[in-house]
């Protein structure tokens, strides 16, 4: 039987480029069937990237009949996965996230979880010799994963591992990595064609702080002003989001890539003691700017309090 493998819902470039990687691997090195699927649409860099190392998109599924084989990649975190998911097979996660809880397997699976940056580094090193067996295809695929979970090396989940990987893949490919990366920031940041709450679920996660449970919409862009002249309209439809999705609250960062800072979104006193408590920042308007924050992982996750 075929293996599926997938991410994460709202897929970005890692969660669309690692079960590629991943299936990639099962099929021609390790001789087992497998198929990359996605749980949703990919986001504009990711469509950029499968598009430009001429990889067809995996497949959108979104219902998995029970016992199905899959992999998981890039979490391990049951809100990001079908509602089914602890009745298919798990047979393995790889990921570079926390661990969670509340996924159930059949039985003893293989589990990575590394603090790396990126989930394809990740695969890389599982692979061992065998990675240089890669086509240029899919080394593109690994370059582009670990390019976009880094912000081309800005974000502070960056690892020397990460980034010495980039740089030999970019070498082999022939790539300059900084043009390379200013390409996929560039279709990252074209969000003009999105509605709001399709901006707000394009890169987001659910979590829970002291039972209050957030929708943490992270949008990185090289033109902040594009969403960030939406404000108003994406403020009012915090509440669709809100009520559609089962949250109590979204929290919506507009992460500037270049300037390495991020805009939170504060439409009422929640999001604003949310912003003062986490950050230690004052909030005066609509908006907060906090400097440095780049990271939904590493420094606005950990840092939620209510």
């Amino acid at each position: 039987m075929t293996t599926l493998v997938f991410g994460h819902k709202s897929p970005d470039t890692d969660s669309t480029g690692s079960p590629l990687i991943w299936a990639w691997y099962l099929n021609e090195i390790k001789g087992q069937p497998a198929e990359a699927v996605l749980l949703g649409a990919p986001n504009t860099e990711a469509a950029f990237v499968v598009e430009k190392w001429g990889v067809d998109t995996p497949a959108i599924k979104t219902d998995f009949a029970d016992g199905t084989p899959v992999i998981i990649v890039d979490t391990n975190n049951p809100a990001e996965l079908p509602d089914n998911i602890n009745a298919l097979d798990i047979t393995a996660i790889i990921d570079h996230h926390k661990l969670v809880g509340g996924l159930e397997t059949k039985g003893p699976i293989d589990i990575t979880i590394r603090p790396l940056a990126c989930t394809a580094t990740i695969m890389y090193d599982l692979m061992g010799e065998d990675a240089a067996k890669m086509p240029d295809q899919i080394k593109g695929l690994v370059l582009s994963c670990i390019l976009s979970d880094t912000l081309e090396f800005r974000s502070p989940t960056t690892t020397d591992h990460d980034k010495a990987l980039a740089q030999k893949l970019a070498g082999e490919l022939n790539l300059d990595l900084t043009a390379y990366a200013a390409e996929m920031f560039a279709a990252k940041s074209d969000v003009s064609a999105f509605s709001d709450a399709e901006l707000i679920r394009m890169d987001s996660k659910e979590y829970a702080v002291d039972g209050t449970k957030f929708r943490v919409s992270v949008l990185e862009t090289t033109a902040p002003n594009i969403p960030l002249d939406r404000k108003a309209s994406l403020m009012e439809t915090f509440a669709t989001v809100q009520s559609e999705d089962g949250v109590d609250q979204v929290l919506l960062f507009v992460v500037d890539i270049l300037r390495e800072e991020a805009t939170l979104l504060v439409p009422n006193d929640l999001v604003k003691t949310v912003a003062e408590k986490s950050f230690g920042a004052t909030v005066t308007g609509d908006t907060v700017v906090l400097p440095g924050v780049m990271s939904r992982k590493k420094q606005i996750i950990p840092n939620l309090k209510v």
